[in-house]
């Protein structure tokens, strides 16, 4: 089947565009991880021996990343309803933590104590109807938000995607309410075009 113009267009942005050629080159598996890494270099997130979830998780990118800064002795659990190859050293988990099943896989592979950081690049497949995008996407935001509540350490932090619209403010609030720091950030890596920002909130009040 012949492509459209506009996955034409598509292919050729993407295979330019500087960051998918220097994931080839560094050999991460997808450009987003240099919106993580961006986000760390200026705040600081990663430290050796940390305890890491890692949510939407495929293809690996940011798990490549975080499993390389927090060394061998470090916890890193990668959770994505989409198959991911392995890593070494990271437990993989393949379903939704919205199930009950997968939330108790997950909590089985996390430290009794809690874990340090959760990080979160989830988001839904959208459709371009603003309407319908934005709440599915903070949705997702939201339980990520909740897996917090349960399994973060005192003075953790959460970093996830979010997209400005309808429960933004509301979420901010949230959590503002329940860390002692939170910022909006728009690393160089996300495009100019995309809705999404990163939501870092630093220092969890149990």
């Amino acid at each position: 089947m012949p492509r459209s113009k506009s996955s034409k267009a598509w292919l050729n942005e993407h295979f330019k565009d500087r960051f998918v050629q220097q994931a080839q080159e560094e050999g991460y598996r997808s450009r987003a991880v240099y919106k993580l890494k961006a986000i760390d270099d200026k705040h600081k997130l990663l430290r050796s021996n940390m305890s890491v979830i890692d949510l939407g998780a495929a293809p690996g990118g940011w798990t490549q990343y975080l499993r390389a800064k927090i060394n061998d002795h470090g916890c890193v659990v990668a959770l994505d309803i989409l198959p991911m190859d392995p890593i070494v050293g990271v437990d993989i988990i393949q379903g939704d933590f919205h199930e009950e099943s997968v939330l108790n896989e997950l909590l089985s592979k996390i430290p009794e104590g809690g874990v340090d950081l959760i990080v979160s690049d989830m988001a839904p497949n959208m459709t371009g109807n603003k309407a319908m995008d934005v709440p599915r996407a903070m949705a997702l935001a939201e339980l990520a938000f909740e897996l917090a509540h349960d399994v973060l350490k005192p003075g953790g932090v959460l970093l996830i995607k979010v997209f400005h619209g309808a429960g933004f403010d509301d979420l901010l609030k949230h959590a503002r309410a329940a860390f002692t720091k939170v910022v909006i950030e728009k690393p160089e890596a996300s495009r100019a075009r995309s809705r999404e920002t990163y939501l870092l909130a630093k220092g969890y009040k149990v």
